[in-house]
């Protein structure tokens, strides 16, 4: 790892987030998946330039039983009307209990990391 990435990571006061971001790089490396790299320099940015997508913007970007991944949190704002796969960082209340309502799961990044190591199939939204 750099000295600048190190430098960005030590500043993080949040403890999962430095752990996630050298998983994420490990897995970018182990499984020449470029999606892991992206998502970990996403992450590391300050905490207030993280992603925040709302329903209504998952419901435009995705397709039924489609993987979208946020790098950040979900917000509740809007309808979702298919059943998506969503991994972010963080959800809103509102938020997991629409996407489980219409069939759909919430997951973190740590577990679609485990269940698809590749990254194929999985779009970024932001």
């Amino acid at each position: 790892m750099s000295r600048k990435s190190q430098q960005k990571i030590t500043r993080k006061t949040n403890p999962r987030i430095p752990a996630l971001i050298s998983v994420l790089k490990d897995a970018s490396r182990a499984n020449d998946a470029p999606i892991w790299k992206n998502i970990a320099k996403r992450l590391e940015k300050p905490s207030r330039e993280y992603d925040a997508v709302n329903m209504s913007t998952i419901n435009r970007h995705s397709t039924e039983n489609e993987v979208v991944i946020v790098a950040g949190k979900v917000l509740g704002a809007g309808a979702l009307g298919h059943a998506v796969t969503v991994v972010a960082l963080g959800f809103s209340g509102v938020a997991a209990e629409k996407i489980t309502d219409v069939g759909g799961k919430c997951l973190t990044i740590e577990q679609i990391l485990d269940e698809i190591p590749s990254g194929s199939g999985i779009r970024i939204l932001q």
